[in-house]
């Protein structure tokens, strides 16, 4: 189903994107879209975002590269069971 609705551009060129449209594209705060011209039409399209690497995430909060035994620390985990 096309969901259709009308919003009410702003003194500022504002306009707020419905609910339920929000709701069916899964649409959130800080999401970006990307706009573009069509004949007369505005299309406004999500840019699904990028997946995030955790492993760079958790080390994005350290200040200097650890060096770290990964195979030590799991053959330990292994004679603590």
């Amino acid at each position: 189903m096309q969901t259709v609705e009308v919003v009410r551009v702003t003194e500022r060129y504002r306009v707020t994107i419905p609910l339920s449209v929000r709701r069916e594209l899964g649409i959130k705060v800080g999401d970006k879209l990307r706009v573009r011209v069509e004949g007369k039409r505005i299309i406004l399209e999500p840019i699904p975002e990028e997946p995030r690497n955790p492993l760079e995430d958790m080390l994005s909060i350290l200040d200097k590269p650890v060096d770290v035994d990964a195979v030590r620390l799991v053959e330990g985990s292994w004679s603590e069971d």
